[in-house]
């Protein structure tokens, strides 16, 4: 199932297969005559399918705030001006990182504090619809299917009902500095030997970095296990503390002092970016995201798979981003507008244009601005080795606990499998309902 998943995902973006499909943007919307309500009050019910071509009207006064990561914000801010200037609907951007949205909105939703468009990966989505936090893609959803990939879509579906609008797909792959770097390494242990001339800290130069206290980029390091069973549907079933989920962190606990002697709270996503953009940090392990960054900054990079590790395919987290509609938003219309308008194909090739985001639009992926690009292969190769973020609800329970095992085992030394043991522990009383209150 793994192997299918991923293989799909990849047909997803359309760069090893092209999706047959009828379009990428239709500007024919197939909508409903009676628009959704506009009731400020959540309402996760799927509405009835759009059943006539008419462009859905924004609430009148209608003014959007919008969340994204600091990353995205060059995007945004350009989508938004055309946004803006074809509706003469105001949007302002507010600064929150993708993986913080839900919980930030379980807060602030009901008070009517909350972005009336947000926008996360796709494992948040169980823990979004069980909150009632997020409306279905109703309005849309005949354009959305149409233009987006299968796998795209399954992943912004919760229970049979389709909320997201599909934006991009990723995962994180190495960035190398061909200035420092003449052939990209195949394993962890050729980093090792590179980084045992390369490295002067004192001089802030680094072999390899890449963000060491969060599961989401230190999943390679504990592949060998797995986060639920049967394909990520088991809350009961956890591989994290398996055979080959301690000999991948026990691998990682000895990389400390041979790559990166610092703390795991020293480096950050700024960090890493400043010495590579600089050119003191060789090679950077990081998501498309970075492209536009790196890029812009005239640093000659190429991009290829992750590095072995004991002698196995490194494995990243692939995963969907999409946009959603606030459930609590003054103006749903206007969400579900907006939404759509930054998820259709110019909006994808745009977004690839300004950050490298990977489209999910079929026709934005075949795009030749999309399929001539080495980068784009690089992480292509990656998806092949990746394995999908489980999306159930109990998928939150998981990110603290390790995060936090992680850490202790880079930071303090802690015995790999003492942590990953401690970790599991509460990611099943958590998942039981028995985790202590805070």
């Amino acid at each position: 199932m793994k192997k299918t998943y991923v293989w799909t995902l990849v047909a997803a973006m359309a760069l090893v297969s092209a999706c047959g499909n009828n379009g990428g943007s239709n500007n024919g919307n197939t909508a409903a005559t009676n628009t959704p309500a506009s009731s400020p009050a959540a309402n996760t019910e799927a509405s009835a399918p759009p059943a006539a071509a008419e462009e859905l009207k924004p609430e009148e006064g209608a003014t959007l705030m919008v969340w994204e990561s600091k990353e995205e914000r060059p995007f945004v801010e350009a989508i938004a001006k055309e946004f803006t200037a074809k509706y003469g609907i105001p949007v302002k951007f507010e600064e929150v990182a993708a993986a913080d949205q839900v919980t930030k909105l379980i807060n602030d939703g009901p008070a009517g504090l909350g972005a009336d468009v947000v926008l996360f990966p796709h494992d948040i989505l169980g823990k979004a619809v069980q909150a009632g936090l997020v409306l279905p893609n109703d309005y849309y959803e005949a354009e959305t299917k149409t233009a987006n990939s299968d796998i795209a879509l399954t992943a912004v579906t919760y229970d049979g009902v389709l909320y997201g609008y599909p934006r991009s797909v990723e995962t994180y792959a190495l960035f190398y500095n061909k200035k420092l770097v003449s052939t990209p390494p195949k394993t962890f242990d050729e980093v090792v030997e590179f980084a045992k001339t390369y490295n002067d800290p004192k001089n802030n130069k680094y072999a390899m970095m890449w963000e060491l206290g969060k599961l989401y980029f230190n999943y390679p390091f504990l592949s060998g296990g797995y986060i639920y069973g049967d394909n990520g549907t088991n809350k009961d079933d956890i591989g994290l503390n398996n055979e080959g989920a301690v000999q991948g962190m026990t691998y990682f606990a000895t990389l400390k002092d041979k790559l990166v002697p610092l703390n795991s709270a020293d480096v950050t996503y700024d960090v890493k970016k400043g010495l590579f953009t600089s050119g003191t940090l060789a090679m950077d392990i990081n998501g498309p995201w970075s492209i536009g960054d790196y890029r812009n900054a005239g640093i000659d990079f190429g991009v290829v798979p992750l590095p072995s590790i004991n002698g196995k395919p490194a494995s990243s987290f692939s995963g969907i981003k999409g946009w959603y509609v606030n459930s609590f938003s003054k103006y749903p219309n206007a969400a579900r507008l907006f939404s759509y308008f930054t998820s259709t194909k110019e909006a994808q090739l745009k977004n690839f244009e300004i950050t490298g985001a990977l489209p999910s639009n079929k026709e934005a992926a075949n795009d030749p601005s999309v399929q001539s690009s080495e980068i784009v292969k690089g992480f292509l190769d990656q998806f092949n080795q990746s394995t999908p973020m489980p999306s159930i609800p109990e998928m939150t329970n998981v990110w603290g606990p390790i995060d936090a095992a992680i850490s202790d085992v880079w930071n303090k030394g802690k015995d790999p499998k003492t942590a990953l043991d401690n970790a599991v522990q509460q990611i099943k009383d958590a998942n039981n309902g028995t985790a202590p209150k805070k």
